[in-house]
């Protein structure tokens, strides 16, 4: 039963996405002849794509975790649609960039979605649509009966927003032909940067849960707190890293005089703030590691690495 229903999550999630696919490929071969619609295409590449997510993405995904009474769906997209995104300004017909920028920052998307996605399924025991998001859990009993209309703004509509907004450097580079110059060099840094982190960051975590799992089913006292490794220096060097790296792709729009793009990558750091909070009360209320947290929380640093402070005097408190 649970073989069938992996199958059959895979096969949904996988066409999920063609009337999008579908309709852009159908685009791409006629947007030349005369019909307003492929015409109205054509002059707005951005509107366009927030169509195809509204159609696509907020409606037939709610449609389909409505069906299925989980929005598993958005989850592990959000790893693919940065993907989809940058390959369709890409190939836009108005599209106009700097050859070497656009190579550059088509592998670096893909290394990033790759890393995602890779720590997305073995997060989830390499099963597809196993669990939704935990706080999308939490606000379905929060909002008991509105969650089926609640959740079409909190899960889809509030990610068209975020996602749009996050990739707006994207839709730059494929509108500015301008030079490679060493800003693009230093863009390239941090984005390699901010994955390496991200992934040695999410290792660490998986190693910690899976160990603790392992302690649990033996019947043994489990480990309280990740603190080793990148976890030493930040509670959340996974956020950081997330962070780092959209930070990092804003700065390719920067150096092409689009400044106005830092709006996505602020929305994704105001979002994880948000989301910082929410993950750190979880842990405080699980009591066999809250004492530990809170010593944590007072000797380390929340998302940039830093040294840890001392905890003389902060033993006394706890």
């Amino acid at each position: 039963m649970a073989t069938h229903s992996n199958l059959k999550n895979a096969l949904i999630a996988f066409l999920a996405p063609l009337p999008s696919l579908l309709f852009y490929l159908s685009f791409l071969r006629h947007y030349h002849e005369d019909n307003p619609l492929y015409n109205w295409c054509y002059h707005h590449p951005l509107l366009f794509a927030n169509v195809l997510f509204f159609l696509n993405v907020n409606i037939l995904f709610y449609a389909i975790g409505y069906l299925q009474s989980s929005h598993w769906m958005i989850d592990l997209y959000w790893t693919v649609i940065p993907v989809m995104l940058v390959h369709f300004y890409a190939n836009h017909p108005l599209a106009q960039y700097n050859v070497w920028r656009s190579k550059v920052v088509i592998l670096l998307t893909w290394i990033w979605s790759i890393r995602l996605t890779h720590n997305y399924f073995r997060r989830e025991n390499w099963q597809w649509g196993h669990r939704q998001d935990w706080r999308f859990t939490d606000m379905s009993h929060q909002y008991g009966k509105n969650w089926w209309w609640i959740s079409f703004f909190v899960v889809y509509f509030s990610q068209q927003i975020f996602l749009i907004g996050i990739c707006l450097p994207m839709y730059v580079v494929y509108s500015e032909d301008k030079p490679w110059n060493i800003w693009d060099f230093i863009a390239v840094f941090i984005c390699l940067s901010a994955i390496i982190i991200a992934y040695y960051a999410d290792t660490e975590l998986y190693n910690f849960v899976s160990g603790n799992l392992k302690l649990k089913e033996l019947g043994k006292p489990m480990v309280p707190n990740l603190d080793e490794g990148l976890w030493r220096y930040s509670r959340h060097p996974n956020y950081f890293g997330e962070q780092l790296w959209w930070w990092g792709l804003f700065l390719f729009a920067w150096n092409l005089g689009q400044t106005w793009t830092f709006v996505g990558a602020l929305a994704n750091s105001l979002c994880l703030a948000h989301v910082t909070v929410l993950v750190e009360n979880r842990m405080l209320k699980q009591a066999y590691r809250a004492e530990a947290y809170k010593l944590y929380q007072r000797t380390t640093s929340v998302w940039i690495p830093w040294f840890k402070s001392s905890a003389k005097g902060k033993d006394k408190e706890t």
